[in-house]
């Protein structure tokens, strides 16, 4: 079955950095687009960024676009997120998605807090 494993979230002042990470298996990942959303406490689902299956071509939400950057290695089947300029409204779990859509099949997410 379809397996997504996030991990590199944690503690980050404002304007610091992190990479997220995410395992894929279970399906072929390099016929799969790839998307990291985020939820913040008592808020929905919110889309950032969609990677193509050959990694050539990406979109981000405007609220990241410039400062988040998404990356995939299809020989390892992972999916990255560089996450630059970091800010506390950034807060959140942060979410690996198998597809196009922010509601599709997701990992367990990782907790992201920017505070000072």
């Amino acid at each position: 079955q379809v397996q997504l494993v996030e991990s590199g979230g944690g503690l980050v002042q404002p304007g610091g950095s992190l990479t997220l990470s995410c395992a894929a298996s279970g399906f072929t990942f390099s016929s799969e687009a790839m998307t990291w959303a985020r939820q913040a406490p008592g808020k929905g689902v919110e889309w950032i960024s969609t990677i193509n299956e050959a990694g050539t071509g990406s979109t981000y939400s405007g609220s990241v676009k410039g400062r988040f950057s998404i990356s995939r290695d299809n020989a390892k089947n992972t999916v990255s997120l560089q996450m630059n300029s970091l800010k506390p409204e950034d807060t959140a779990v942060y979410y690996c998605v198998q597809g196009w859509s922010p509601r599709g099949t997701r990992g367990q997410g990782t907790q992201v807090t920017v505070s000072s």
